[in-house]
Formats: C-alpha cells, structure tokens, sequence
C-alpha cells in the first residue's frame, strides 16, 4: 500500500490523520508518517494492514497497478 493510497482513501471517507488513528488503533504519528510517505508505507506490517482494513470498513478499495475499480474511484498513474 503506497502512502499516496493512505491520504487518497482517507480524504475520501472524510477522515482526518486523528480519525484514522482511532479507528485502525494505530498511533498518530505512524498514521502521519504512512500518510506523507511518497512510495510504499514506511513500517511494519501489522499497522499498516489495521489503517487498510479500517479504510476498507468504510468502503474504500485499494488497486494494484492495472486493477480497475468496482464502482467509480480515482487513481493516479504514476510517471514512467
């Protein structure tokens, strides 16, 4: 899960850095952390799989590279 996804899928639900850091569990910090990172999610796994399924709770759906989403959603391409 890229940084970028965390902060798209968190404003999309409304959420701030503190509402996601209540809902997953995991602390401020990491959550602002994970949020600003440019690339995959600094930390260990285990919090980083709280913030996706509290993301997920709300109905948000994370796409690999080339997965098309099940309804309408936004993505980025990333430069080559």
């Amino acid at each position: 899960m890229l940084g970028e996804q965390i902060k798209a899928a968190r404003s999309l639900v409304g959420w701030h850095i503190k509402d996601l850091a209540e809902a997953s569990g995991v602390s401020v910090p990491t959550v602002q952390r994970m949020d600003s990172a440019v690339g995959p999610a600094p930390g260990r796994n285990e919090p980083v799989m709280a913030i996706r399924k509290a993301l997920e709770s709300k109905g948000i759906q994370f796409l690999d590279n080339g997965e098309v989403a099940g309804g309408p959603g936004v993505a980025i391409k990333r430069a080559e």
